[in-house]
């Protein structure tokens, strides 16, 4: 008995060494498949964690225009500072600081801002300064007043004189090259002599920024090479209620006269509460249609479709979304923003557009209504402005809501409710663990593929259990693979799946609020995450059509923690491979080009890291970054060890 109970472990070791050690076998059919849209990776940005303010815009005052329910909130003040509304320079922003005599001569007047969590100050960098000024109705012929760039331990590092000669307002601008790096700056104006002066919208821009655009942020996006570009967010879209839901309106035109707008996050999250989170718009839908176009990505605008957030709303609330006998508004919005993306200068909105610089209509092919909206509520408004949009803009594709969660009976009811109102897309979202993301590689395998196309329009992997540690990073090296090996089934399935979006964007370290977020950001640096890398290489190496990757016949999404597929690039007549490997073992794999004689050299990209827990950080960028390597196949095969815990890219 014990002779046999000894050779049984023996077998099944032997066995399982076999399996451990087994080489897979991949068949590629080079018959090129569905076509691949270019706008099948992307990214989504809402003004969330300080992404706009404080974030990509790159304006580094806090309430510039004192237009804060608070009015000097962000400033500290000394002496004998007033803040009035009497002849503004703005009438949108009404309100301005009038600084007068201290009333001692060892007294001084004046005011301090320390932006957002600090000024981050570049050692060689110019910033660009301007304020606009008056004196205080006609009291005396002049005034003067300092303006300091100062360092953490209250030392001016950098100072310019304005003097102010008239009673009406007028634009005053000065130029400050810092001479030295800070982390912790502040500005600081004070008045030196003469009599009061009234100052408004006061501005401080780097002078690389790009359109008012933080230089090291754009180029983050640029990089990434996103096919589509959704904005200007989810919930804040619709707004906590109606009157603070986003208008685009009221983001286009001269920045001065862009109207407040109350943040829907900024008190949202107890747990990270930031009651200074507001929205100037000074970057707004014409510079989201600038970026759109710099990155190189589509624009998918989003707008409120009278409903404000379901989740902080009830549905028979009559107060808190609009009646139906009151939507043409709503719509008019929707007619009027693609008038302005796309009109001739003749028209209303193209004109706006052109005098704001860009004559070119900006070629929008799709826009979203609604944001993670549910029930009988939604349609019945969808429906109303699906009309009105394809009676006048026929072209344009339409975005529609499966509501907020990846299943269940909402989600059913609201893809029932887009296939019968005939959408163009569905937007789904999904933020789930990485077990999800793995067991869901097959997702869309089965899709009906008639009818609307799917638009992932929110999705990143959460690794449970670390929601309740604030020091510790949530976009690490686990969450990007489970994304990776998630992706190879949006890539196979491409006939259905037309974009996908990661989400959210941006971060700041010191004002997030949700976790994990693709680029962190501190007041000087950013940072790509293990996400961002994964992105990219989807991105980069997207392809034009589908090819049929399987093994036995079926696909590869997940037998012994495999994952993958193949795309064939068109333009550069290219064949790519996606292989992921969330096991912690190599793995041999044979992938077989049928079809083709030879394949030749080609390069191989290893996204790896042994730490399921590593991450990028402001500290250390490069922790997990792509490793690039030749590879040459034997004739039309193709033998490579896959290393445990990878994503790799194979492109020939």
């Amino acid at each position: 008995m014990k002779t046999k109970k000894i050779l049984s472990i023996l077998l099944m070791t032997a066995l399982t060494s076999v399996s451990i050690n087994a080489q897979h076998q991949f068949t590629i059919s080079t018959k090129p498949g569905a076509t691949i849209q270019p706008t099948m990776y992307g990214i989504f940005f809402e003004d969330i964690n300080f992404a706009a303010d404080g974030g990509l815009y790159a304006e580094m005052i806090e309430n510039r225009s004192f237009e804060f329910p608070d009015r000097l909130m962000g400033w500290s003040t000394f002496g004998n500072v007033t803040v009035n509304d009497q002849k503004p320079a703005f009438a949108r922003n009404p309100h301005y600081i009038t600084l007068s005599d201290a009333g001692h001569r060892e007294k001084r007047t004046g005011l301090e801002n320390r932006g957002f969590f600090g000024m981050g100050l570049k050692k060689g960098m110019c910033y660009d300064f301007s304020v606009y000024a008056r004196l205080h109705m006609l009291q005396g012929d002049s005034a003067k007043f300092r303006v300091e760039l100062v360092d953490e331990e209250d030392r001016p590092i950098v100072a310019t004189r304005i003097t102010v000669k008239s009673n009406q307002w007028q634009k005053y601008t000065s130029t400050l090259t810092v001479d030295k790096t800070v982390e912790k700056g502040l500005l600081r104006i004070f008045l030196e002599n003469g009599g009061a002066v009234d100052l408004d919208h006061v501005s401080l821009f780097p002078e690389d920024s790009w359109h008012g655009m933080r230089a090291d942020l754009v180029k983050d996006l640029a990089e990434l090479h996103p096919g589509i570009f959704r904005f200007p967010g989810g919930c804040i879209v619709e707004g906590t209620d109606l009157a603070t839901r986003y208008q685009w309106k009221n983001t286009v035109g001269p920045v001065e006269e862009r109207p407040l707008n109350e943040n829907r996050w900024n008190y949202t999250f107890p747990h990270r509460l930031f009651p200074n989170y507001y929205q100037t718009l000074g970057m707004g839908f014409f510079e989201f249609f600038l970026l759109s176009e710099k990155i190189g990505a589509e624009p998918l605008p989003v707008l409120s479709c009278g409903l404000a957030c379901q989740y902080q709303n009830d549905d028979n609330d009559r107060n808190a979304h609009t009646a139906m006998a009151d939507l043409q508004p709503y719509i008019d919005d929707a007619l009027d923003l693609i008038e302005f993306a796309n009109g001739p200068v003749t028209s209303k909105w193209g004109r706006i557009r052109a005098d704001m610089g860009h004559p070119a209509p900006f070629n929008l092919k799709q826009i979203g209504i609604g944001n993670e909206q549910w029930g009988p509520l939604y349609p019945e408004r969808l429906e109303a402005f699906m009309k009105q949009i394809r009676t006048k803009y026929p072209n344009i594709k339409i975005c529609g809501s499966s509501g907020p969660s990846a299943s269940g009976k909402e989600f059913d009811y609201g893809w029932q409710q887009m296939r019968k109102l005939g959408v163009d897309l569905v937007d789904e979202h999904y933020y789930m663990s990485p077990d999800w993301f793995l067991n869901n590689a097959g997702r869309y395998d089965h899709y009906n593929r008639k009818g609307p196309k799917v638009f992932a329009g929110e999705y990143a992997a959460h690794v449970r259990g670390l929601d309740k540690q604030p020091n510790v990073a949530m976009n690490n090296f686990e969450a990007a693979l489970s994304e990776a090996a998630f992706m190879t089934g949006l890539e196979r399935n491409a006939d259905v799946v037309w974009q996908a979006t990661y989400a959210p964007l941006f971060a700041h370290v010191e004002g997030w609020q949700w976790r994990p977020d693709l680029i962190w950001f501190d007041n000087l640096h950013s940072v790509r995450t293990v996400n961002w890398y994964v992105q990219m290489l989807y991105a980069t190496n997207r392809g034009t059509n589908v090819l049929r990757l399987t093994e036995g016949g079926k696909p590869v999404e997940g037998k012994e923690k495999l994952y993958a597929s193949a795309v064939y690039d068109k333009a550069e007549k290219a064949y790519v491979v996606k292989i992921v490997n969330v096991d912690d073992r190599e793995k041999q794999v044979n992938v077989t080009f049928e079809g083709l004689k030879t394949l030749g050299k080609g390069k191989c990209i290893t996204l790896h890291s042994d730490n399921p827990r590593a991450v990028n950080s402001l500290e250390n960028k490069t922790n997990v970054v792509p490793q690039t390597s030749e590879i040459e196949a034997n004739g039309n095969v193709v033998s490579v060890k896959v290393p445990a815990k990878s994503f790799v890219v194979y492109r020939f």
